[in-house]
């Protein structure tokens, strides 16, 4: 998925009146809408069926509760990136919607420009969570790494082996820059950052960004520098 590229996009929720808003809303910034749903299981066969690039997925839904929607297209459809948009902001919610591999958790109060910009990040890679909740992912995720039974460990010979640019980027990624920034910061294209992305998921049998963030936490690859911060003002993990 290219910036380029038209983002083919699912929306699923329970009410008839906002799944149409904001289905009608992302048309309006020149998403491909491919389909809307309206409860769980409805949602796991039309996005078998249409395979978007990015699923807009309500949590509270009936016939199937919406991290078990999440959990069901991942697993079918690796390459689809879910966006949660939920009216909770529960950290209880945010945290099971990541574990479920959402790569993304935004507040159904964001404005229509903060949605369509969520959807456009998301659909390239980005993490992209409402303020306050990319801090709260990344706090969870050293909460366990810091637990000697949750992770594993760094000088494991069977871990899978990195290239030093390929380090260097999962660094880049767990600090929460974009792609964008990483491409700058690097002095590489925006495609070859996706690239070592890519390569990367695929040798650590991951299928999203917030999982590599996890792995990098746990093994101490995500070492700040003195200017970073814990979350960027857009709400990006940092």
């Amino acid at each position: 998925m290219t910036e380029q590229q038209t983002v083919r996009v699912m929306v699923v929720d329970d009410h008839p009146m906002w799944r149409d808003a904001v289905a009608r809303d992302l048309a309006t910034a020149g998403f491909d809408v491919v389909a809307t749903a309206g409860d769980g299981q409805q949602a796991v066969r039309r996005a078998k069926a249409t395979v978007p690039d990015v699923l807009v997925l309500d949590l509270n839904l009936p016939e199937l509760p919406g991290v078990q929607v999440c959990k069901e297209v991942v697993a079918a459809l690796p390459g689809v990136r879910v966006l949660v948009l939920s009216a909770s902001g529960e950290h209880a919610d945010v945290l099971e919607a990541v574990k479920s591999g959402a790569t993304g958790y935004l507040l159904k109060s964001a404005s229509t420009q903060e949605l369509t910009d969520a959807v456009r990040r998301t659909a390239v890679g980005d993490a992209v969570f409402t303020p306050g909740l990319a801090g709260l992912v990344l706090g969870e995720y050293r909460r366990l790494a810091s637990d000697p039974g949750q992770s594993a460990s760094a000088d494991d010979p069977k871990a899978p082996q990195l290239t030093d640019r390929e380090t260097e980027v999962l660094r880049l990624v767990a600090k929460g820059l974009s792609y964008k920034q990483i491409a700058e910061r690097l002095v590489i294209s925006h495609r070859t950052v996706q690239n070592h992305v890519q390569n990367t998921l695929g040798k650590l049998q991951l299928h999203n960004r917030v999982e590599l963030v996890r792995y990098a936490i746990e093994r101490g690859i995500d070492t700040p520098d003195t200017h970073d911060g814990t979350t960027s003002p857009d709400g990006s993990l940092r």
